[in-house]
């Protein structure tokens, strides 16, 4: 098992599967990778038949009740958090271009807690949509996400995190390009309709600032500037 595992909450969308497993041989990834699969999908069917065509041991798959992005993360995340050194996070619309990024977020994280993130090509420095983080992050907290977040902001708060712990690093030429429509890399489906929607985008930035300016983004900076110096 490597010490590195890659969590990919996925809904709608069984032809990423190969897709992504495509950037996973052109870049010589040698990273777990997990597809966290709703059991209520549409196109589940897609993704079973992945599931028993795909023989690869570095696959792995959760299929579950729907919990949305964040909660989906979370369940997957914490019931690992103790078998991987490191956990990362892209969506499904992700797509790893450098050769060794794995490699690259495993050096970054090697001397203790903290955070690295890649180039997305969208947002580049300014938001970690692709990230990875030490495991005893999420086991110091309980979550690998605020669990009041339910698709958007996460990459706000693990830029807050990082820069209170005093433990982010952006690699600027580690690219895992997001194809997503504010690029016109993407079509606008279903999935992007319904966590993009402005009733959505309400929800979470609502939730982001109660967060961050009411008591939890301290509590949480203050735990895990506890763990760096456990751990220091």
């Amino acid at each position: 098992m490597d010490d590195l595992l890659m969590i990919v909450p996925t809904r709608g969308r069984p032809d990423s599967v190969l897709a992504i497993l495509d950037c996973w041989r052109q870049t010589g990834a040698t990273a777990d990778l997990l597809f966290a699969v709703d059991d209520d999908d549409p196109m589940l069917a897609g993704y079973r038949e992945h599931m028993e065509n795909i023989n690869d041991p570095r696959i792995h798959w959760s299929v579950g009740p729907r919990l949305r992005l964040c909660g989906t993360l979370n369940e997957v995340a914490t019931l690992n958090a103790h078998r991987y050194r490191f956990l990362a996070f892209m969506g499904d619309d992700h797509r790893p271009r450098t050769p060794g990024w794995d490699e690259r977020f495993r050096i970054c994280l090697s001397g203790g807690p903290g955070i690295v993130y890649g180039n997305d090509l969208l947002q580049g420095e300014l938001m970690a949509t692709a990230v990875a983080m030490t495991s005893d992050i999420v086991t110091t907290l309980g979550y690998m996400a605020p669990p009041a977040l339910v698709h958007l902001c996460l990459d706000l708060v693990w830029m807050d995190w990082g820069r209170g712990m005093g433990r982010i690093t952006y690699l600027g030429d580690v690219i895992l390009e997001h194809m997503h429509p504010a690029n016109g890399k993407a079509a606008m489906d279903q999935g992007y309709q319904e966590c993009n929607s402005s009733e959505q985008s309400t929800a979470d930035a609502t939730a982001y600032y109660d967060y961050r300016d009411n008591g939890g983004l301290q509590t949480d900076l203050a735990k895990l500037r506890t763990l760096i110096e456990e751990v220091a």
